[in-house]
């Protein structure tokens, strides 16, 4: 009876989680983003890699820190667990086009379309790379 309820667990780290997300989240209240990417990182190798927020929160802070292609890597990782996230998207095409990568994030800003039709913003994003996007 005591494995359906997950007492005992296997994984002696994984009652760890709980704080390193604590943790986490005061790091990012604080602005001590470095500090905050190396504990966020810990939680991934300790813990495991299926926590979205956590992933678009450091994919956020790259984003800040002007770091795009590490943005991107996390931000891909959100999106791999919740792929309309249109924040994510957002962030991820914003990387890509500071990167000069106009194709993949004309691609994102598409899939942020189908999200949110009527979004005016990534329209006229869309309208403005229309060529140089080339879809």
């Amino acid at each position: 009876m005591i494995g359906l309820f997950g007492w005992g667990s296997k994984n002696p780290e994984k009652g760890k989680g709980a704080r390193l997300i604590k943790e986490f989240k005061s790091l990012v209240k604080s602005k001590k983003y470095d500090d905050a990417l190396r504990c966020g990182s810990e939680y991934i190798r300790k813990i495991g890699d299926h926590n979205h927020d956590l992933f678009f929160a450091m994919g956020s802070i790259y984003y800040m820190k002007g770091r795009h292609a590490d943005a991107i890597s996390y931000l891909d990782r959100a999106l791999e667990i919740g792929s309309y996230d249109a924040e994510a998207l957002l962030l991820k095409a914003e990387s890509h086009l500071m990167l000069g990568q106009d194709k993949p994030a004309v691609k994102c800003y598409k899939k942020i379309l189908e999200v949110d039709p009527k979004n005016r913003d990534v329209a006229e994003v869309l309208r403005r790379l229309g060529s140089a996007g080339g879809m």
